[in-house]
């Protein structure tokens, strides 16, 4: 049967939105826009119009006045939290993209979104030649479904795992028709809008009542008769609920009244003349998602509308060397770092251009005008032959070693999955969100404070939840070893096995533009992030060998990023802590603390670590004070101490932020620049992380740049004392470089690297700060000893 109806999709955007917004992580664009809601709905767009192929659609929006259910009931939606701010600036921004996509949009004051839609669905009733199909981020809409003409698309979970009702789907997921819906919620009423229903009517209750009575106003009708309560009695109803029923005749009226949706808002509704498409322009959409930084999305854009560059509209495909696309996208990176491992289209979206041979010209240009030439000319382009080097050799893999970790392992993991069952008394998906907050919440009665809830309502089981009653019973203990062994074995242990080469190594892809600071990344699989706080963790390391006849040899920058801080600040008291070759934390504590060096206990200096490290990253009070375990008042005073010792470091940071704001980036002490458009958003919290990264980005990026250059200095070493068979850089790991030697040169090599590696600054630009570096060697990565 050919199917000549037209498809309407109606999208219930406000609801949409507000499941991206709390689905997804707090996306940011280059321009520090926040945008995880805009993508979620831009995504959940192209996939209804992958899926859906609609003619028509159409978007209906909630406005911020109070509705008319918010006049006759002053609690409607009253356990919402006011929306956040930028949640609100990405529903304004919102309509840009359907803008962009050509699809209008119908709101109006005194009504919701919902009741907007119902008014089109019944203003279309009588179009046999229209079916309708209704994309929701909630369940509300079900009670327009009408056999296959009215349809819901809803998200299950997420914003990619969606289903489609139409009226059997209702039946077969309630057991009633979707016009009884609002009965449903006038008699258990609805939490998430605050109706009230029938205290002490749930779900079952409301579903036996309704399949066998049908409508609210059927069962007072029955209720009123001689006979009625018998009726009742006789369909299974307990006495209690009989009793309640009459009780609340009025609320459970008024319940369903505010959860139907209205089909009578003064709206001016046609169905449009041209089709969605016919009014799109994919240009206007690829410039929309350029600024708002949606790369996968751009792509998906060109593949669906067929977009093509100019040169290849005309016949004549352009033909690109990926080699020096390659060394383009690295100059992209250098320009803005926030790109991170940027692609063809990454370069022609960023230049707006149509061809690559323009685009590069507009990057080289742009590289110049910004001074950063000597960053990736110096600094990056010398690394391209270095890190495929490292990705040729790769490094090797006890296996059997593997094999029996991972059956120690195992062990140990099902033994504490007994153990969680006995102390829950029974047994449960312990890797279940669900299954384990039952246990935890229902069962053994725990209750964190201040408990948070999933995005979908569920409640929590992440760490921080956990943590918090982490005293109240051993079965949190059991659970955080649980996760812990569980991650070492499906992230590490058991997937290195399948990526060995037939020699027995790992060939790990390091990527000099895999993070916007400057550092190196590492992946399949990732090498830099093998855990290494527990035992548990260090124990893997053990797995990586040097290969017969060579030794590992690991030199590793000794608290780099704090000598940095001291020479790039110049603050008198830091440089000279370091000058002399004290203890860093020992000096701070004793300064801060106003005690002797000797006299500087164990947690003086943990305290003065912390801060230490803070610092770098732009803690603030309340961060400080967590990380202390103290409270505020003592954390602001220590924070007040610390600056109030080391003045030249207090000006630098505040300089460095000032300049931030001025210019709208920091630089290195290399001249790499970072970028940061939300230093001038309007929304605090936005604001506040741009501040904390403006000043942790010259200090971690000038560490990065030291190491890329010492990598490049070694490299040309190696060359020139030919030890190419001999010497091999294997990993990189932030501030440590991993090298396999020839065992008998280990010793002399290594002392030539540390010096290779302690020199890349001079003396006088540190001035007089010594940059140290620390060497290990031994047969496996896991237990090096100092040489």
């Amino acid at each position: 049967v050919v199917n000549n109806k037209k498809r309407l999709v109606l999208l219930d955007a406000h609801a949409i939105i507000h499941r991206a917004y709390h689905a997804l992580p707090d996306f940011t664009s280059n321009d520090g826009e926040p945008t995880g809601a805009l993508y979620g709905i831009s995504a959940m767009l192209l996939k209804i119009v992958t899926e859906l192929k609609p003619d028509y659609i159409v978007a209906a929006f909630d406005l911020p006045e109070p509705t008319y259910r918010h006049e006759v009931y002053d609690d409607y939606k009253a356990g919402r939290a006011e929306a956040e701010d930028d949640l609100v600036a990405q529903i304004e921004r919102s309509y840009d993209l359907f803008e962009a996509f050509g699809v209008p949009i119908y709101e109006k004051a005194g009504f919701e979104a919902d009741d907007i839609l119902g008014t089109i669905v019944e203003k279309l009733k009588n179009k046999k030649d229209v079916e309708i199909i209704i994309a929701s981020g909630d369940m509300d809409t079900l009670q327009l479904v009408r056999g296959k003409t009215v349809q819901v698309y809803t998200l299950r979970k997420g914003i990619q795992d969606t289903v489609l009702y139409d009226e059997q789907a209702v039946i077969d997921r309630f057991q009633f028709k979707p016009t009884l819906l609002t009965d449903y919620k006038g008699l258990r009423g609805d939490p998430s809008d605050n109706i009230p229903g029938i205290a002490g009517i749930g779900e079952k209750t409301a579903t036996q009542l309704i399949t066998s009575f049908g409508t609210i106003e059927q069962m007072y009708k029955i209720l009123v008769q001689k006979e009625g309560e018998q009726k009742f009695l006789d369909a299974g109803v307990k006495q209690r609920i009989i009793g309640l029923l009459k009780d609340n005749q009025e609320e459970a009226e008024f319940s369903k009244m505010l959860a139907t949706i209205r089909r009578d808002v003064p709206i001016d509704f046609n169905l449009p003349k041209k089709t969605w498409q016919d009014g799109l322009d994919p240009h206007k959409v690829l410039d929309l998602f350029a600024d708002l930084s949606f790369r996968t999305l751009s792509r998906r854009v060109e593949t669906l509308f067929g977009i093509k560059r100019e040169d290849e509209e005309e016949g004549v495909t352009e033909k690109v060397d990926e080699d020096d696309v390659a060394k383009t996208a690295l100059a992209l990176y250098v320009l803005h770092s926030d790109i991170t491992n940027p692609a063809l289209e990454d370069i022609l979206q960023f230049t707006k251009k149509k061809t690559y041979k323009e685009a590069k010209e507009v990057i080289f240009k742009e590289l110049k005008k910004q001074k950063l030439e000597p960053v990736y000319r110096d600094i990056e382009l010398p690394l391209i032959p270095i890190i495929k080097k490292m990705y040729e050799r790769g490094i090797k893999v006890d296996t059997e070693y593997l094999k029996t970790l991972s059956k120690d392992y195992h062990r140990e993991l099902s033994k504490i999955e007994k153990r969680i069952w006995k102390q829950a008394k029974r047994e449960f998906n312990i890797n279940s969100p669900r299954q384990l907050a039952d246990v935890l919440y229902d069962d053994l009665g725990l209750s964190p404070k201040n408990a948070k809830r999933t995005s979908t309502g569920q409640r929590s089981t992440r760490e921080s939840e956990l943590e918090k009653m982490k005293d109240a019973h051993p079965i949190i203990a059991d659970i955080f070893a649980y996760r812990e062994l569980q991650k070492l074995l499906s992230t590490y242990i058991d997937n290195f096995g399948h990526m060995v080469d037939g020699k027995s190594r790992i060939h790990s892809q390091f990527s000099q533009t895999g993070a916007a600071t400057g550092r190196m990344a590492s992946h399949n699989p990732n090498l830099q992030n093998i855990p290494i706080k527990t035992e548990l963790g260090r124990n893997i390391r053990n797995a990586f060998i040097a290969s017969t006849g060579y030794t590992l040899v690991a030199l590793d920058y000794s608290q780099i990023e704090l000598r940095i801080a001291a020479f790039l600040s110049g603050d008198k008291k830091l440089i000279e802590i370091f000058k002399a070759g004290k203890d860093i934390h020992n000096a701070v504590a004793a300064d801060v603390f106003n005690v002797a060096p000797e006299n500087v206990d164990k947690e003086m200096r943990r305290r003065a670590k912390v801060i230490n490290f803070g610092i770098l990253y732009g803690m603030g009070v309340n961060a400080l004070r967590t990380n202390l375990g103290t409270d505020r008042k003592e954390a602001q005073q220590f924070y007040n101490d610390y600056f109030e010792t080391y003045t030249g470091l207090a000006d630098y940071l505040e300089d460095t932020k000032a300049f931030a704001h001025k210019m709208g980036y920091t630089e290195t002490f290399f001249g790499r620049k970072r970028y940061f458009e939300g230093i001038q958003s309007s929304l605090p919290h936005i604001r506040a992380h741009a501040e904390r990264m403006a000043i942790n980005a010259p200090i971690q990026g000038t560490q990065a740049d030291i190491t890329k250059i010492a990598m490049q200095r070694i490299d040309a070493y190696i060359q020139k004392e030919k030890l190419e068979k001999d010497v091999y850089l294997l990993l990189q790991v932030h501030d440590e470089l991993i090298f396999e030697i020839k065992s008998k040169l280990a010793k002399k090599v290594a002392s030539d690297l540390k010096t290779i590696m302690e020199s890349v600054l001079s003396v006088k630009e540190t001035k007089g700060v010594p940059i140290v570096v620390d060497v290990q060697t031994g047969p496996h990565w896991g237990a090096l000893k100092k040489l």
